[in-house]
């Protein structure tokens, strides 16, 4: 195996030295530590174990024990967690995610999914050794159901390692999967269990190709809308490492980092294990899917010696290269691969009412608003439980049995968010989005990033309708709006993508080929050229199309067009072109992060919010929580529990469907 670490053996070793340098440092009152942290970081876990015997022979005390006297906080569990043997430290994580109150499942998810059989086999008897008790029984009693069964299968250690792959096996594993799973109702998790968690890793690569084929979605779409829970993510988190070990690291430390607040022991616990393993894997994959070197977003994260001993097993900064790296290239390519041929079965969280019957919630609204006071609560469960189209016959209903407006009615009912949520309920989906667009306009500055959302991510019919909705609404067209309130370049886009002509169908492979080379030449142009160039290409081929383009495009240029984008371009025509490339990678995901982005932070962009539920929640809301739960390991509604409230945040709830 090649080494990929950041942390080797030293030259010149002498462990009698070593120790009495750590003495020395320990010695007296206060302690040296930037002489401590540069120690143990440059020396390999195997001499650091040997440091630690000739400490003992020397000065007759237990290093560790003064180490911990010495040092505190997360310093201290760092440099005391960087003391013990990879297969002990191992086992305290899992000692300390199952004991205590309480169980960190992502620790264990964490460990399990991503060791070698070797590495689960030594975890297993340091635990034993070190706790005196059974680390499978531990597990057993402190997890349940179909998560535990498959700790269980991950803790024998019996992943096939021979490398050895039968074609046979591969085509039957992979129509076992589906027949398990996205072909029947309800799914067999025991076919899952069993196959993910024994067969070989170059195995299951070709497994997950032969099943995008079968099932024309990938394995991680099938897992996000077959199974639930720490379940759910304990699959994922296995073949994210079956596909790639270190981006699975590189996702977590962001994870570890990102927001407020940093969750230091996973810091902690990635940045040790892996420092002699692949970090310099993981750096790069970091770079690649963050744009950012992970030595700084350490840099800003942390801080003191902890920041220090940290930035030492990180090994260096990525940023000041520069440059895309050729395995970063690679796992770009694959990600647009993957990307381009498989099909998402868009799943919706409200859908239309069975025995529906317009006149009796017309009436029932009606009800709600008559008299003193107003019940929200029927209000909400009528409107939040009826699809849109059945929307507009009760609304329709209301004016015929009532001789009222219903919209009128709720308007004058309801305040603030609520009135907001509800009456885009009601409005057809082309009403509210020229509605939204109107919004972003209207006033004192413009919301860019609404235009830009609604625009990028709207199928060619919607766009016309909103069209047809704006001029009715507002007596003017859209595109004369969008005119007077934006310029260069950025209009230009918008312009463009308002007429609503993005061709359909299919990539055509020797176009596709042709679109890359054209855009990797304009990444040599002046920027107007460029803009131009990129603008006649990403606005007007399908998404089908623009797949297989951004993924010659790495061929071409070494360099994912996310990166070309984020470094050439700025402002709002930078804003637009991103959000269209992300929006044709993974759309769901893209509005999971937009969702994310209006709520995280002190203050609600409710606008947003709003926007982004009541327009999603007939598509692909369900898609897009799991995406939120996948990216930032909190689920959508935690995030809108935690953010918003009273009738506003019930009716949300209700949208949004469910807790992952």
């Amino acid at each position: 195996m090649v080494f990929r670490g950041t942390i080797a053996d030293a030259p010149d070793f002498d462990p009698s030295a070593d120790a009495e340098t750590l003495y020395n440092a320990m010695k007296g009152i206060g302690s040296d530590k930037e002489a401590i942290l540069d120690l143990v970081t440059s020396r390999s876990n195997a001499q650091r174990q040997e440091i630690i015997s000739a400490y003992k022979c020397s000065f007759g005390k237990d290093l560790i024990d003064d180490l911990k006297y010495e040092l505190t906080g997360k310093f201290e569990r760092l440099i005391v967690s960087l003391m013990r043997t990879p297969a002990y430290h191992d086992a305290k994580e899992i000692h300390d995610a199952v004991k205590g109150v309480g169980t960190n499942e992502r620790c264990l998810i964490e460990v399990m999914a991503s060791r070698t059989n070797k590495q689960i086999h030594d975890m297993v008897a340091a635990y034993k050794d070190a706790y005196g008790s059974d680390m499978e029984e531990d597990i057993i009693v402190d997890t349940s159901g179909h998560f535990k069964k498959m700790l269980v299968v991950l803790l024998q250690g019996t992943r096939d390692e021979s490398g050895v792959v039968d074609a046979d096996l591969v085509e039957q594993d992979a129509q076992d999967l589906y027949a398990a799973g996205e072909e029947q109702w309800g799914t067999d998790e025991a076919k899952f269990i069993m196959i993910l968690g024994n067969r070989s890793v170059t195995h299951l690569r070709m497994v997950f190709d032969a099943y995008e084929k079968i099932a024309e979605t990938s394995i991680e779409d099938s897992i996000k809308n077959e199974l639930s829970g720490d379940f759910e993510r304990l699959m994922l988190a296995v073949v994210q490492c079956i596909r790639s070990v270190p981006m699975f690291f590189a996702k977590r430390l962001y994870k570890s980092m990102k927001g407020l607040g940093t969750a230091d022991n996973t810091l902690i616990r990635i940045m040790i294990s892996r420092s002699e393993i692949d970090m310099l894997d993981i750096r790069e994959c970091f770079r690649l899917r963050y744009e950012k070197s992970l030595y700084n977003m350490i840099k800003d994260d942390t801080s003191g010696d902890y920041k220090r001993t940290l930035l030492n097993l990180c090994g260096g900064d990525d940023d000041l290269a520069g440059e895309f790296f050729p395995e970063a290239a690679q796992i770009a390519y694959k990600m647009w691969e993957l990307s381009a041929t498989t099909k998402v079965q868009l799943r919706p969280t409200v859908r239309p009412a069975s025995n529906f019957d317009p006149a009796a919630d017309a009436q029932a609204l009606r009800k709600a608003m008559k008299g003193f006071g107003t019940d929200e609560d029927a209000i909400i469960d009528i409107v939040t439980q009826r699809s849109n189209a059945q929307r507009q016959e009760i609304r329709q209903a209301f004016k015929s049995l009532l001789g009222r407006d219903l919209m009128k009615d709720l308007k004058s009912e309801l305040s603030k968010n609520l009135e907001r949520l509800i009456i885009g309920l009601m409005l057809t989906p082309a009403e509210f989005d020229a509605k939204m667009m109107r919004k972003a306009m209207e006033g004192a500055g413009t919301d860019e990033h609404a235009l830009i959302e609604i625009l990028v991510t709207r199928s060619n019919e919607e766009i016309h309708a909103m069209n047809a909705a704006y001029q009715d609404a507002y007596k003017k067209s859209l595109e004369e709006a969008i005119q007077s309130d934006t310029s260069g370049h950025f209009c230009r886009i918008l312009v463009s993508l308002v007429q609503g002509a993005r061709e359909e169908g299919p990539a055509d492979v020797e176009r596709a080929n042709a679109d890359a080379q054209e855009l990797a030449d304009a990444c040599n142009a002046e920027s107007d050229d460029m803009e131009m160039k990129f603008m006649s290409i990403l606005c007007t081929r399908s998404v089908p199309h623009l797949r297989r383009v951004f993924q010659e495009f790495v061929k071409y240029t070494n360099k994912d067009i996310e990166q070309i984008i984020k470094k050439e371009m700025s402002g709002d025509v930078k804003n637009a072109f991103y959000a269209i490339v992300c929006s044709v990678k993974n759309q769901p995901s893209y509005f999971a992060d937009r969702l994310y982005k209006a709520m995280k932070g002190l203050g609600t962009d409710d606008r947003a919010l709003i926007r982004i539920m009541v327009s999603r929640c007939e598509i692909d809301l369900f898609n897009i929580r799991k995406e939120f739960k996948e990216t930032h390991d909190a689920s959508l509604h935690e995030f809108i529990q935690g953010d918003t409230s009273g009738d506003y945040r019930k009716t949300l709830l209700m949208l949004c469907g469910g807790e992952d």
